[in-house]
């Protein structure tokens, strides 16, 4: 190969000399991967499997340096550009089509300062590395539920999980961020520097650079918690929804309380009597002692006549990676919706439990979780995930795995969502945007914030370089 064909930003297509490439390769540890080299199709690769996009040239960062040099190679040859942390983006924004990935996986270390509390965390690190180093000294960061996750993409996101009601969002821990901006420069954002970019960064998605790790408060949490997970039958729902609604109304903050409508699969983790059954499991984690904890959540386990009851001690990280198994990179593929719900009336329900039990995969998944408690008390101007005050959110997370079922479930769940409409509060979770083809979704998402974040789009980077994301677009109005 003499030359390497790149999309540009502006749709055009570029022929580069390998020459040019050859030159970046003298600023990188690691030399591109490019698409006649035998790493390519392994480096290509994402978490959705329903994404096969093929990047003209992937630059595997170990460091600031190599990601300085690789902004600088796409802004001066105006190259499409797509910046991969922990490459699960359900939309696939961590890839291209002809243009170059900046692939941040290489940078996955974590450093806890225990005497602080403070953890600083690559940007290429999962959540599965932060809790493995911050659990060592009984700690952990507000982070997801899938271990898997890329720390980077759910914080900037805005980031829920099991320690939401107690300690917040991932992005209401965050200290400081340090960022390659559009123009090719290193800069620290935090209450004190660049405290424009700061805010942009708590929710604002992707858009305002590349950022190389994270500084997170880190908070005492296990190395044991209690559990509570009773599952009911999905024809129980409303019922069951009746007495989880009245439990979270009165739980203290150190309660995270969520509902799983799923089925329970073949597996020898499940008794054999329950396999194939469309369930509801009603899960909850204390953050606190753990006794106290099982004798707080004991009552969700009363609601009705559980089929299966998953509660009881276990460790913090197990938690954490309980799902894992239902959602493996590559073998699966996934559309993800969600919608902030003002409220969990009886006939909101019924579409909800509807909806579920027209499933057309089993692995297909609808959450509830609720909301309040420190994550509600964050003032909506604050960070760039603006206003706080839905109780619930709905995910709607379509699952599959043959390509011929796609039509289908990506359908499913986009009737689901539509027909969630007239229960929501207008609001979207920034984190689950199908595959971003909803022109209205990223307004949806950032609400009333849109304005003050094209202002900083505009600031930092101008020319859209970093598009590929839940972009905002600093020429909209």
């Amino acid at each position: 190969m003499d030359r390497v064909e790149f999309r540009r930003l502006d749709g055009t297509s570029t022929v580069l000399p390998v020459k040019a490439v050859e030159q970046l390769r003298t600023f990188v540890v690691e030399p591109p991967v490019l698409a006649d080299e035998p790493a390519y199709e392994s480096a290509r690769r994402v978490w959705n499997g329903m994404i096969d996009r093929r990047p003209a040239m992937i630059v595997r960062c170990r460091g600031v340096a190599d990601v300085l040099a690789a902004v600088r190679f796409a802004r001066e040859h105006r190259l499409l550009l797509a910046v991969r942390g922990g490459g699960h983006n359900v939309a696939g924004f961590g890839t291209c089509d002809g243009g170059m990935v900046i692939d941040l996986s290489g940078m996955r270390g974590v450093n806890v300062d225990p005497a602080r509390r403070i953890a600083r965390v690559g940007a290429g690190a999962t959540w599965f590395d932060v809790d493995r180093e911050t659990q060592v000294f009984g700690l952990a960061v507000p982070g997801g539920i899938v271990s898997t996750t890329g720390v980077a993409g759910l914080t900037l996101g805005g980031g829920q999980g099991w320690l939401r009601r107690t300690y917040g969002m991932a992005c209401d821990s965050l200290v400081s961020a340090d960022v390659v901006s559009a123009d090719g420069e290193l800069v620290r954002a935090s209450e004190s520097e660049n405290p424009d970019l700061f805010w942009a960064l708590r929710g604002g998605g992707g858009n305002f650079g590349v950022v190389t790790s994270f500084e997170f408060r880190a908070y005492p949490v296990g190395p044991t918690v209690a559990f509570a997970g009773p599952t009911f039958p999905l024809e129980s729902a409303a019922p069951v929804m009746a007495g989880m609604k009245a439990f979270a109304a009165d739980a203290p903050d150190e309660v995270n309380l969520s509902s799983t409508w799923w089925t329970i699969p073949a597996v020898p983790d499940f008794p054999s009597e329950v396999h194939g059954r469309s369930v509801i499991t009603v899960g909850a984690v204390y953050v606190g002692p753990a006794e106290r904890g099982e004798q707080v959540l004991a009552p969700l386990s009363t609601i009705e006549e559980p089929v299966l009851d998953l509660s009881g001690r276990m460790p913090y990280t197990a938690v954490q990676q309980m799902f894992d198994p239902f959602f493996p990179a590559g073998d699966l593929r996934y559309y993800w919706k969600s919608s902030y719900l003002a409220g969990l009336a009886d006939d909101a329900v019924s579409v909800i439990a509807e909806r579920v039990a027209s499933r057309p995969s089993p692995l297909s998944m609808a959450g509830i979780w609720a909301l309040g408690g420190a994550l509600g008390r964050v003032d909506a101007s604050a960070t760039a995930t603006g206003a706080r005050d839905a109780p619930f959110l709905l995910e709607i997370l379509a699952n599959w795995a043959e390509p011929a079922e796609s039509d289908a479930n990506i359908r499913w769940a986009r009737e689901f969502f539509a027909a969630m409409e007239p229960f929501s509060t207008g609001k979207t979770n920034v984190n689950f945007p199908g595959l971003g083809e909803d022109a209205g979704f990223v307004r949806a998402a950032f609400g009333d914030q849109w304005a003050r974040l094209v202002d900083v789009k505009r600031n930092y980077d101008p020319t859209n370089l970093f598009r590929l994301n839940q972009n905002i677009d600093p020429h909209s109005g």
